[in-house]
């Protein structure tokens, strides 16, 4: 990783969870220095870094989604790898920083590069980097996209280490891995924010890792499905956890409370559209204006809200 900058001393992003525990700025530099991501512990064995809600660049160096680890009795499980090999190296140096424990799994949420262009910084640990069963087949049409696309906004420099590794352990299901007296429930969803959707669950803490089929703050996302993602929030909802990590927002958050912005934003949206198809209005025109009720609410709300409506208008369009 890259000597610590003064933006990554310094900076003071989302770090603030519902129980109001915020790293201070003496913990975050010496973080820095060290090299390692400013983990905080939000239950015992259970360590997440809190993205920050802006869009991937090189100033941020794409640390923009939650991540984070689990240990247990015997090994590790690494949540997401992050925006970067830089944030990914941060994070492996603050695994390595707080156990010595084998790093066993490291588990892909969905494609999307904030989550999984770090991957490469695991290379030589021995894990073991696992993802839904349609994450291959993503990431091999959307990879070199993925790869030239972010060139501009990241920079040549933190662009140079990254490069697309796919899972070599697949989910179809619901699966359990062991990490020693600390079991993790995995299940893969159907077509929601995108075709290859997975969330953890750790059954001794109730710690809930969601990916990005829970965002809060941040703008909901649109890559796969919105009926597909509205249909199955009672049953993302009903699962017994004590608190969740949501892929964008506070960590912890209540669950399934923070579940409800995501709900409102989702229902305003589809009303919204429907209306504008009775009415006859050209998606061009109607995509302007859908959710805009919602704009307040949100962060980066400007960035993605269009490209959700456009999405939303092709799908219901159809109904």
């Amino acid at each position: 990783m890259s000597q610590p900058t003064r933006r990554s001393v310094l900076k003071t992003g989302a770090f603030a969870a519902c129980c109001g525990l915020v790293h201070n700025r003496l913990a975050r530099a010496q973080s820095a220095v060290a090299g390692q991501l400013p983990v905080r512990e939000i239950s015992d064995g259970v360590w997440v870094f809190s993205g920050r809600p802006e869009m991937m660049n090189a100033a941020n160096e794409g640390e923009i989604c939650n991540v984070g680890f689990i240990v247990g009795d015997e090994a590790v499980a690494v949540i997401d790898s992050g925006g970067s090999v830089a944030e990914g190296r941060g994070l492996l140096r603050a695994i390595r920083e707080r156990t010595d424990k084998p790093i066993r799994y490291l588990v892909n949420t969905h494609m999307h590069p904030d989550h999984i262009f770090g991957n490469a910084a695991f290379d030589g640990t021995g894990v073991e980097i696992v993802g839904h069963r349609n994450l291959p087949r993503a990431l091999a049409g959307r990879g070199d996209y993925y790869l030239q696309s972010y060139r501009d906004a990241m920079g040549s420099e933190l662009m140079a280490d990254i490069r697309i590794v796919p899972p070599t352990k697949l989910i179809s299901g619901e699966e359990q891995i062991d990490l020693g007296k600390r079991v993790l429930t995995l299940k893969a969803w159907k077509p929601a924010h995108t075709d290859n959707d997975l969330t953890i669950l750790d059954e001794r803490s109730g710690t809930f890792f969601t990916g990005d089929l829970c965002f809060i703050d941040h703008l909901p996302t649109m890559d796969g499905s919105l009926l597909g993602w509205i249909a199955q929030l009672e049953e993302l909802g009903a699962v017994k956890a004590s608190s969740a990590v949501p892929g964008h927002g506070p960590a912890p958050s209540p669950w399934p409370q923070a579940l409800e912005p995501e709900q409102r934003y989702f229902d305003t949206l589809a009303s919204d559209i429907r209306k504008a198809i009775a009415d006859g209005v050209p998606m061009a025109e109607a995509v302007k204006t859908a959710a805009a009720s919602e704009r307040d609410r949100w962060r980066l709300f400007d960035e993605y809200n269009m490209r959700n409506a456009t999405a939303a208008f092709a799908e219901l369009e159809w109904e």
